[in-house]
Parts: C-alpha cells; structure tokens; sequence
C-alpha cells in the first residue's frame, strides 16, 4: 500500500480518456446515424431523459441498460450495434450492421429506431445520416457511383488513410430527411480504421451542424444589431455639437447600451460554441488525411468554400457586436464627462449667483444697520427730551436748543452701541 491517497477523481479522469473508443467495423457495413438537441436550453437539460430515451429503445430488444447516469452506452440490437453519446448540446445514436441493403441508402435502413419511439424525442432531429460502407471496388466502379447518387456540383470525394478508403458526401438531404455517406474501403483497412472513418464522417457532420446554428443566431439578431449600430453611430455624431442635451444623449446611449449587453449574454454562448465546433470539424478533417481522387474537392476544400464563410461571418458579427458594446461604453465614458463638465460650469454660475447675493445682502445690511443708528437716536433724543424739557426754564435754554445739545452725542453713542454688537456678533 503506497503511503500516499489517490484524488478521488483520478480514475474517474483516466479513464474518460479510454470511455468513447472508436467502433470496430468489418466492411461491407450499414451505418445510420442520428443527433438530437433540444431547440432551447439544451446545455443545462435534464439528462435523464435522454438516458430513459435510450432505455426505451433498449427495451425494445431486450437489450441490458446502461449504468445509471452514463454519458455514453455500446451494445446489441438484434442485427444491429447502437453506439450512443450524451454531449454537452446533443445526443446521438449510431447504428452498424453487417453488409449493405440492395437499393444504397435505403430508408428502409433506419427503421432500426422504431417510428413512435422517434414522435417521443426529448429534442429535434440536428442530423442524420445513411453511410454505406463497400469494399475493394475500384475506382471507376466508385466514380459512377458518386455520380449515381450525389450532385456533381457539390460533392466532395477524397482518398484518406494513406489510401486505405476512399470516401464521398455531397452535405445534401436526400429525400428521406438524411445525409449520405458513401465509403469504399480497401481490403488493406482494418476494422478499426474502418471504424475510426465511420465516426470521423459522423462527427465532422454532426459538429459542423452544431456550428452553423452561429450562423442562424447571427442572421436572426443583425436586423437589430444594424439598427443599434444605426442609432449608435447617430448618437454619437451628435455628440460634438451638443444640439441635444447631454443629460438626454447619456441616456439614450445607456439604453444602447443596455441592450447591447443584452445581445452579447444571450449570444456568446452560441458564438463561443460555433467556435470550438469549427475547431474540432477541421480538426477532424485533418486527421483523415485527404489525398486527392481524380481531380475532385476534398472535404477540406468542400468546407473551405462553403462552410468557413460561414465561420467568418459568426466571428464578425462576434466581432462587430464586441466592437459596438466597447463604442458604447467609450462613448458613454465621453458623455458622462462632458456632464461633469458642464455640471461644474452649472455649479461654479451658482457659487458666483451666491456671492453676488451674499455681497447684496450685506450691503443691504449694512443700509438697514445705518437706517436703524438713525431710528434709534431719533427716539433716544425724543426721550432725552423728556427727561431735559424741566431743565429749560431754570437754564434759560428753548426746549429746541436742548434737543440740539442732546442729538449729536445720543446719534454718536447708538451709532457705537450697533457697531459694537456686530462686531461681537461677528
């Protein structure tokens, strides 16, 4: 016993590397393959359910069930061997049997999953797919056969494996509601090799299908987007003038704001998943390694012209809508400024209003002290009369000429009195 404790997760991460291997395959061979996904919140569904859809096929052929909770299932069904896989947007179910049916890509093939068991999907058909998997024929044989049963204008051929298979696909649905794939193996392919095919066809089909829901996404939300960029543009082509109230502008272009906000949570799921599924459909097509076959596109080359334009528009609308969102914010910082600013001028009118009343005031003040010394010695001298009018007979003084002597020196001492309170007041 070593004196040390394993992470409780380190099988658990070991052997998820060896959890999905790749199917053995004797060629000839039939191959239906279907994916489903759910239209909305198919990251964060119940995955249960897929796992008692299963369960129902299984059933169907009295097949044992998987583990509780498994992610991925490989067993028989009567004639045929079910691959199933749990990911993290979809599930897919692919179906091998021996030899191939007389009429290629019969739809008769997929009746492997039963029609009521298909009404009861927990999600919508993504994809399906017919592949046909012949062998040692030659290549004039396979010539005619890719032009008897795909479009000249769109099919893509290629040799891959160093040689040991040749392949074909035109990424057209046939009448049926399913692609088709057609191989031609060499009796050099392994099974393994032969299997290792059937699920890169199936994979780069289904990821690539995955990744062009971007694609919808972006043609669904650039009515908006170009009307946002519409107003965005306008709003701030104003700004220099400032015709419009700054205060107005701000939250008119917080709005935008918000809304572009809006588009980028609800889109940078679906634009981060289109890219790492265009990662791994390349990835996948690399490994392949295409060669060739009588002077026809390869499936590089296929999605070379069809599908990474594609890929470019969902990286620049990702683009354009992070462009817009920052232009918001920079804008914004801009505005929010030019409110300061102006606020301070506003504030600075104020403080100068202020002074020019406070200056008022105290001049008024100082009118109303000096109106009040005039008051209050008129009074004090009326009844310092009073008191002195006896006085006037006895001194031989006119009742006038003592209110005279009386006045100055009343009107010098109030004036002291009110000057000596304000200054203790101030």
């Amino acid at each position: 016993m070593p004196p040390f404790q394993d992470h409780p997760l380190r099988y658990q991460l070991s052997n998820e590397l060896h959890a999905r291997p790749f199917p053995s395959i004797a060629a000839p061979t039939t191959a239906v393959f279907l994916a489903i996904k759910r239209v909305e919140g198919a990251a964060a569904r119940d995955r249960s359910d897929d796992l008692d859809h299963l369960i129902a096929l299984l059933d169907r052929y009295g097949a044992p069930h998987p583990q509780p909770g498994a992610s991925h299932y490989s067993g028989d069904l009567g004639h045929y061997h079910l691959k199933w896989e749990s990911h993290t947007e979809f599930v897919t179910y692919t179906a091998f049997r021996d030899g191939v049916s007389e009429r290629p890509f019969d739809p008769a093939d997929f009746e492997v999953f039963p029609i009521d068991w298909l009404e009861d999907l927990p999600g919508h058909r993504v994809t399906s797919a017919l592949i046909r998997v012949e062998t040692a024929k030659s290549d004039k044989d396979f010539h005619q056969d890719v032009a008897d049963h795909f479009v000249s204008e769109s099919v893509a051929v290629a040799r891959v494996l160093d040689d040991t298979a040749t392949i074909a696909c035109d990424f057209r649905i046939d009448s049926s509601g399913h692609l088709r794939f057609l191989v031609n193996a060499s009796k050099e392919a392994g099974d393994r090799r032969v299997g290792r095919i059937i699920q890169r066809l199936c994979e780069i089909e289904t990821y690539k299908t995955m990744s062009m829901l971007g694609l919808a996404r972006v043609r669904e939300m650039n009515p908006e987007l170009g009307a946002l960029d519409q107003r965005l543009t306008q709003l701030i082509g104003n700004m220099p003038g400032g015709s419009v109230r700054a205060e107005d502008t701000l939250d008119d272009l917080l709005a935008i704001s918000a809304e572009l906000e809006g588009m980028v949570a609800r889109s940078s799921y679906r634009f981060g998943a289109s890219a790492a599924y265009e990662q791994i459909v390349k990835q996948r097509i690399t490994v392949l390694r295409e060669e060739r076959f009588e002077g026809r596109q390869t499936f590089g080359e296929f999605m070379m012209r069809r599908y990474d334009p594609a890929m470019r528009t969902v990286r620049s609308t990702k683009e354009r809508l992070d462009a817009m969102a920052d232009r918001a914010m920079r804008a914004g910082e801009l505005l929010r400024t030019r409110v300061d600013v102006e606020r301070s001028a506003q504030n600075q009118d104020v403080l100068e209003s202020m002074n020019r009343r406070a200056d008022l005031q105290l001049r008024l003040q100082r009118t109303v002290e000096g109106l009040s010394v005039v008051a209050i010695s008129y009074y004090a001298v009326s009844l310092a009369g009073y008191v002195l009018y006896p006085l006037a007979e006895p001194t031989g003084l006119s009742k006038d000429m003592l209110t005279a002597i009386v006045a100055l020196p009343t009107l010098l001492f109030v004036w002291w009195m009110v000057r000596r309170i304000r200054q203790k007041l101030e």
